[in-house]
């Protein structure tokens, strides 16, 4: 598997090995063994699967109870944006974008400490991620996907589809960050 440092600490963008016949291709999705060689040590407890028509744009979701993502796309594209919410670190407050794809299959490794979201830019996507720490409404948090301080450019040719809660979403400068 090829590791990629991305642009900001922490976040990691892996290539696995992608095995093509006339049949299609096979790949490993997820090898803790490979991930341990990498660095990547920590525990799964969930699986997410999410769907999206285009130009849906979800986030940006962090929760306060730290937990790091392994995302993938299994059909489609879109552009991941994370950002760093980790205080003691060198891009605290930046943000990172980049477009995974069933055609380049790549990975990313999210470290806890980022906000995570993405726009679809093919004609719908279907986004598998594993987590580190289940689920828990309570400890959700939103920043606002269009935050003036933040700047994300979600190259949006026309306004996006966006849920009322992330609507809803708080400023970057009100949100609740890490050590």
């Amino acid at each position: 598997m090829k590791v990629t440092q991305a642009a900001l600490p922490g976040l990691l963008v892996l290539e696995p090995r992608v095995f093509r016949d006339p049949r299609g291709y096979f790949l490993e999705s997820y090898n803790e063994k490979t991930l341990a060689e990498t660095g990547i040590r920590e525990r799964f407890v969930q699986d997410n699967y999410s769907y999206s028509i285009h130009n849906v744009v979800r986030g940006l979701h962090y929760q306060i109870r730290p937990q790091a993502k392994l995302l993938r796309v299994a059909v489609g594209e879109i552009l991941d944006v994370t950002v760093d919410l980790r205080r003691s670190s060198p891009s605290f407050g930046q943000w990172c974008a980049m477009n995974l794809s069933e055609a380049n299959q790549k990975l990313l490794w999210i470290p806890a400490g980022f906000a995570h979201g993405f726009r679809v830019l093919s004609e719908n996507a279907h986004v598998i991620y594993k987590v580190t720490d289940f689920y828990d409404p309570a400890a959700e948090r939103t920043i606002a996907w269009d935050d003036p301080e933040l700047k994300v450019d979600w190259q949006l040719s026309h306004p996006p589809i966006v849920s009322a809660k992330d609507g809803l979403g708080v400023s970057f400068a009100d949100a609740e960050v890490f050590a």
